[in-house]
């Protein structure tokens, strides 16, 4: 069976008076689905990557709406995906 991949997903701080990447990552890992398997691939004060793994269940779309409604939770204000 083929594997079903993953999607990587930056967000940027456009805010200056935003919290930093080290606080952000958290808040945003703990607003998506428990049960993705989510990968901090780099985080900066300013930039964080993440690799979340697709699943049958799970695809490109789910993960683009689920990241974009987290980060416009008002914990998450002054950041934006990177697109």
């Amino acid at each position: 069976m083929h594997a079903p991949g993953h999607v990587d997903v930056v967000a940027v701080r456009r805010d200056g008076a935003a919290p930093t990447g080290e606080t952000t990552v958290v808040r945003l890992l703990s607003l998506l689905p428990a049960h993705w398997a989510c990968t901090p691939r780099a985080v900066g004060p300013d930039r964080i990557a993440l690799r979340i793994a697709l699943t049958p269940a799970v695809d490109g779309r789910a993960v683009r709406r689920a990241v974009s409604s987290a980060l416009a939770d008002r914990a998450l204000e002054g950041w934006a995906e990177e697109r």
